[in-house]
């Protein structure tokens, strides 16, 4: 959901009603989104710097503070920014998520990128996959006495988090845990290059360190810093012959937050289709990993201008050109 409301082109910035026009046009929405999402749904609003902290009101207002998950940040825009103001370069915007309900939603995580780091394999491979080596003590976790104990290594030499009278580091682990993983092959204990006992656990590519057998994924960051506007022009340009609608998202970026926010089954709406970027992102999505989710698209006929490509083109209101977007974006992927 665009919470811009750049398709209301009647509400200019300098009309003296532009917040409160801005506002009725946003409200009615946001609940009746509410509504419609399932009790473990999300939304994502996408939102600029002009209104995002009345954004952030309203939402609280209709989905509850306690419902508010993130506000993620996107840099949108390769290069430049210095155009949008005389003070700071501005190359980002928000999209800010909310759940139904918190407690009941569920944020999936992403696909470990690294793999390549997992390169151990040991008799538990084909169950819990290929593993690296994580060092069991920590000093970025901060101090804990309780954490602080020896741990015996191979020839009878104690180990401890820190050395001498340090009081930085500590394990990861607590002692029962510790013991747990030596039982189940989940620690190393070796010397390290430097000639000295280390303790390392083992991160297995496909179970958790928990001994749950499952694909290990990563929380994803509340920052994106890929995927640009000027990207998404040049896909639209490829796409449809000429750029007939400047400035979408790029489908790539909402292709993520479906990985984030839905399941292979969800019904994904989209209040601002515009050019139903969201729609060519479901199409994708579900041609990558077999899903079966489905998509509304919801957009006002709105005129394209009689100057515009678009017009030119011979779409003379925004709906046509989301329609024949899914068509084409639609042929694409089948090829």
């Amino acid at each position: 959901m665009d919470g811009n409301g750049k398709a209301i082109s009647t509400n200019t910035e300098t009309s003296g009603r532009y917040h409160t026009d801005w506002l009725n046009m946003m409200y009615p929405r946001l609940r009746l989104a509410r509504n419609l999402l399932t009790d473990d749904g999300v939304i994502f609003i996408s939102i600029d710097d002009n209104e995002v902290h009345n954004l952030r009101k309203i939402c609280d207002e209709v989905f509850g503070e306690d419902n508010f998950v993130a506000n993620i940040v996107w840099t949108n825009k390769e290069g430049g920014g210095s155009s949008d103001s005389k003070h700071f370069r501005v190359k980002h915007e928000y999209i800010l998520c909310y759940a139904k309900n918190k407690e009941k939603s569920k944020i999936n995580g992403l696909a470990v990128e690294d793999v390549d780091r997992y390169k151990f394999s040991d008799k538990h491979e084909n169950t819990r996959g290929k593993y690296q080596l994580i060092k069991l003590d920590s000093a970025s976790l901060g101090y804990i006495k309780s954490l602080d104990y020896p741990i015996e290594a191979p020839d009878g030499t104690l180990i401890y988090p820190n050395k001498g009278d340090q009081k930085v580091s500590r394990w990861r682990w607590s002692k029962e845990k510790l013991k747990w993983g030596i039982e189940n092959d989940f620690v190393v204990i070796k010397k390290d290059i430097n000639n000295e006992w280390a303790v390392y656990t083992k991160q297995y590519l496909n179970c958790d360190s928990d001994g749950n057998i499952k694909p290990r994924t990563i929380q994803p960051m509340a920052l994106i810093d890929k995927f640009s506007t000027t990207q998404s022009n040049r896909l639209m340009k490829e796409l449809m012959d000429s750029v007939v609608f400047e400035y979408s998202k790029p489908y790539q970026l909402i292709e993520l937050l479906l990985r984030i926010g839905s399941d292979n089954n969800s019904i994904i709406l989209d209040f601002f289709s515009g050019s139903a970027t969201t729609a060519h992102a479901v199409m994708q999505l579900n041609a990558e990993d077999g899903g079966n989710r489905k998509f509304i698209m919801v957009q006002l006929p709105e005129p394209t201008d009689e100057n515009s490509e678009a017009y030119k083109a011979s779409y003379k209101n925004i709906s046509e050109i989301g329609k024949e977007r899914i068509r084409r974006a639609g042929e694409k992927i089948k090829e």
